[in-house]
């Protein structure tokens, strides 16, 4: 997978207190992806290939990375995104039900919570403009 991914499945295992899962590269991956969709506007030093170059900034990312992980197997998601976007389905004759998700941070990521509380501690959110 091309991109940059914030936390390593050692650092996953270190987040939650589990084994990382056999997956655990494809869902850091995919968390990694939120993480960025949420970090659209904001400012830090990087090096050649994108990744931050201060130590507290990488880590805040690893944290959001890792809380992103987390927050998905806890809710039944897979990393798509699909998992809780409705209260019921039916397919004949199609009824969806009521909406569940209620994207949070920016750009319309269903980020968790503490992965968008930490990205807010480190100064990475939207709202502060120097």
């Amino acid at each position: 997978m091309a991109g940059r991914v914030y936390a390593t499945p050692e650092q996953l295992t270190a987040w939650t207190g589990k084994p990382a899962p056999a997956d655990a590269d494809r869902l850091l991956a995919r968390a990694s992806e939120d993480v960025d969709d949420a970090l659209v506007t904001a400012v830090y030093r990087t090096d050649a290939l994108g990744m931050p170059t201060d130590p507290a900034v990488l880590q805040a990312l690893a944290d959001a990375t890792c809380a992103q992980v987390e927050y998905q197997q806890a809710t039944g998601d897979d990393g798509t995104g699909a998992a809780g976007r409705w209260g019921s389905v039916s397919l004949g004759p199609v009824s969806l039900g009521d909406r569940r998700d209620n994207p949070t941070a920016a750009g319309d990521v269903d980020l968790a919570p503490r992965g968008y509380r930490a990205l807010r501690r480190a100064g990475l959110l939207p709202g502060v403009i120097w």
